[in-house]
Protein backbone atom coordinates (compact mmCIF):
# COMPACT_ATOMS: atom_id res chain seq x y z
CA UNK A 1 0.00 0.00 0.00
CA UNK A 2 1.29 2.92 -0.72
CA UNK A 3 -0.52 6.59 0.87
CA UNK A 4 -0.07 9.59 -0.50
CA UNK A 5 -0.30 13.44 0.57
CA UNK A 6 -0.23 16.32 -1.21
CA UNK A 7 0.54 19.79 0.34
CA UNK A 8 1.41 23.61 -0.80
CA UNK A 9 -2.58 24.58 -1.92
CA UNK A 10 -3.32 27.79 -1.26
CA UNK A 11 -5.16 31.32 -2.19
CA UNK A 12 -2.83 33.07 -4.84
CA UNK A 13 -3.28 36.22 -7.06
CA UNK A 14 -3.14 35.81 -10.84
CA UNK A 15 0.12 35.78 -11.37
CA UNK A 16 1.54 34.33 -8.73
CA UNK A 17 2.96 30.64 -8.11
CA UNK A 18 2.50 27.75 -5.90
CA UNK A 19 4.43 24.81 -5.51
CA UNK A 20 2.53 21.30 -4.69
CA UNK A 21 4.34 18.65 -2.60
CA UNK A 22 3.02 15.02 -2.71
CA UNK A 23 4.71 12.97 -0.15
CA UNK A 24 4.49 9.04 -0.23
CA UNK A 25 5.09 6.43 2.32
CA UNK A 26 4.03 2.89 2.87
CA UNK A 27 6.05 2.22 0.02
CA UNK A 28 8.74 3.51 -2.92
CA UNK A 29 7.55 5.51 -5.40
CA UNK A 30 10.62 5.06 -8.09
CA UNK A 31 8.57 2.28 -9.62
CA UNK A 32 5.22 3.87 -10.15
CA UNK A 33 4.36 6.76 -12.78
CA UNK A 34 3.57 10.23 -10.86
CA UNK A 35 0.58 12.48 -11.96
CA UNK A 36 -1.01 15.34 -11.26
CA UNK A 37 -5.35 15.51 -11.83
CA UNK A 38 -7.11 18.39 -10.69
CA UNK A 39 -11.07 19.17 -10.35
CA UNK A 40 -13.14 22.05 -10.44
CA UNK A 41 -15.70 22.30 -8.35
CA UNK A 42 -18.55 22.73 -10.61
CA UNK A 43 -21.48 20.42 -10.89
CA UNK A 44 -20.50 17.70 -14.09
CA UNK A 45 -16.60 18.54 -13.90
CA UNK A 46 -14.29 15.68 -13.99
CA UNK A 47 -11.40 15.41 -13.21
CA UNK A 48 -8.76 16.00 -15.11
CA UNK A 49 -4.97 15.20 -16.18
CA UNK A 50 -2.57 18.24 -15.61
CA UNK A 51 0.94 16.30 -15.74
CA UNK A 52 2.70 13.22 -15.44
CA UNK A 53 6.08 12.16 -14.97
CA UNK A 54 7.99 8.60 -15.34
CA UNK A 55 9.71 6.22 -12.66
CA UNK A 56 13.14 7.74 -13.83
CA UNK A 57 12.10 10.81 -13.95
CA UNK A 58 12.10 11.99 -17.91
CA UNK A 59 9.63 12.48 -20.49
CA UNK A 60 7.53 14.60 -18.22
CA UNK A 61 3.77 15.19 -20.17
CA UNK A 62 1.33 17.90 -19.68
CA UNK A 63 -2.20 19.15 -20.28
CA UNK A 64 -2.00 22.26 -22.95
CA UNK A 65 -3.95 24.23 -20.80
CA UNK A 66 -0.56 24.03 -18.49
CA UNK A 67 2.13 23.33 -20.66
CA UNK A 68 4.79 26.27 -20.06
CA UNK A 69 3.53 27.03 -17.11
CA UNK A 70 3.53 24.14 -14.31
CA UNK A 71 7.05 22.10 -14.00
CA UNK A 72 6.19 17.90 -12.70
CA UNK A 73 9.61 16.78 -11.05
CA UNK A 74 10.13 13.81 -8.59
CA UNK A 75 12.74 12.80 -5.82
CA UNK A 76 13.10 9.25 -5.16
CA UNK A 77 15.22 9.63 -2.76
CA UNK A 78 12.83 11.48 -0.81
CA UNK A 79 10.10 9.93 -2.02
CA UNK A 80 7.98 12.97 -3.17
CA UNK A 81 6.92 14.43 -6.13
CA UNK A 82 5.90 18.04 -6.99
CA UNK A 83 3.94 20.26 -8.79
CA UNK A 84 5.50 23.65 -9.33
CA UNK A 85 2.56 26.00 -10.76
CA UNK A 86 3.83 29.19 -12.84
CA UNK A 87 1.69 32.31 -13.84
CA UNK A 88 -1.71 30.91 -12.61
CA UNK A 89 -4.89 31.67 -14.01
CA UNK A 90 -8.22 32.17 -11.87
CA UNK A 91 -9.16 29.11 -14.04
CA UNK A 92 -6.40 26.65 -12.12
CA UNK A 93 -8.85 27.05 -9.45
CA UNK A 94 -9.25 23.28 -8.36
CA UNK A 95 -8.63 20.44 -5.49
CA UNK A 96 -5.22 19.34 -7.07
CA UNK A 97 -4.76 15.22 -6.60
CA UNK A 98 -1.33 13.02 -6.91
CA UNK A 99 -1.95 9.85 -8.50
CA UNK A 100 0.53 6.71 -8.44
CA UNK A 101 0.40 3.72 -10.68
CA UNK A 102 2.09 1.08 -11.49
CA UNK A 103 1.41 -2.31 -13.29
CA UNK A 104 3.63 -5.11 -12.08
CA UNK A 105 3.00 -9.01 -13.28
CA UNK A 106 -0.42 -7.51 -14.89
CA UNK A 107 -1.70 -6.32 -12.13
CA UNK A 108 -2.22 -2.49 -11.91
CA UNK A 109 -1.62 -0.38 -8.17
CA UNK A 110 -2.91 2.74 -8.37
CA UNK A 111 -3.37 5.06 -5.75
CA UNK A 112 -4.75 8.69 -4.92
CA UNK A 113 -4.08 11.62 -2.10
CA UNK A 114 -6.91 13.14 -0.55
CA UNK A 115 -5.91 16.52 -2.63
CA UNK A 116 -5.12 20.22 -2.20
CA UNK A 117 -7.30 22.97 -2.58
CA UNK A 118 -5.75 25.55 -5.19
CA UNK A 119 -7.46 29.18 -5.26
CA UNK A 120 -6.39 31.86 -7.60
CA UNK A 121 -7.87 35.07 -7.45
CA UNK A 122 -8.09 37.06 -10.27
Amino acid sequence: QVQLVESGGGLVQAGGSLRLSCAASGRTLSGYTMRWFRQRQAPGKEREFVAAISWNGYSPSYDGSVKGRFTISRDNVKNTVYLQMNSLKPEDTAVYYCNADSTVWGTNHNYWGQGTQVTVSS
